[in-house]
C-alpha cells in the first residue's frame, strides 16, 4: 500500500425503503479539515486523470457504478516511491479511499455503467495546485488499455 493511502470499508444501511450510505464523519480519524464536497460522474469505459494535487488530500467514495482507481507514488521523500496501487470502488466494494497530496491518480468506470464519485477534500478547489498529464503519454509505470 502506498504511504498515506488509506482504504476503509464503509457501512450501508438498507431497508425496504432504500439505503443510507456513510462516507466520512468529523470524528473519523481520516477527517482533518473541510474544504469542499463534490460529485462527479464518469461514463462507462472512460478514463480520467492522471492528476496530482500538491496541497489537497482527497477522500473518494463511489455510491453508484464502479471504478478502478490507480495511484502512483513518485514523491522523493516517500518510503513507497515508485509503487502503484489499484483499488476497485463501487457498491460491491463500498469504501473510502484517502488519496494524499503529492501522488498521481487516475480512474476508469468499469462494469458497463456510468459511475458517480463523491470527493470530500480538505481544501477548496484551487487550479494552481493541480498538475495534469496525459492518460497514455507519461512516465507512470501503469498503462491503461483503451478497451479495458
Amino acid at each position: 500500500m502506498i504511504e498515506g493511502v488509506v482504504v476503509k470499508d464503509l457501512k450501508i444501511f438498507s431497508d425496504e425503503k432504500g439505503k443510507v450510505m456513510h462516507m466520512l464523519r468529523s470524528d473519523d480519524d481520516l477527517f482533518k479539515e473541510f474544504g469542499e464536497v463534490y460529485f462527479s460522474t464518469i461514463n462507462s469505459g472512460a478514463i480520467k486523470g492522471w492528476k496530482n494535487h500538491s496541497k489537497m488530500t482527497q477522500h473518494y467514495a463511489v455510491p453508484k457504478g464502479n471504478i478502478q482507481l490507480v495511484i502512483y507514488d513518485d514523491r522523493t521523500d516517500s518510503a513507497t516511491k515508485g509503487e502503484v496501487q489499484e483499488v476497485t470502488l463501487g457498491l460491491d466494494n463500498y469504501r473510502l479511499v484517502r488519496i494524499p497530496r503529492g501522488v498521481w491518480y487516475s480512474f476508469k468506470a468499469i462494469g458497463g455503467e456510468a459511475a458517480m464519485i463523491v470527493n470530500c477534500t480538505d481544501l477548496a478547489y484551487d487550479p494552481d495546485e493541480i498538475t495534469d498529464i496525459d492518460i497514455f503519454d507519461n512516465d507512470i509505470p501503469y498503462k491503461w488499455k483503451d478497451n479495458d
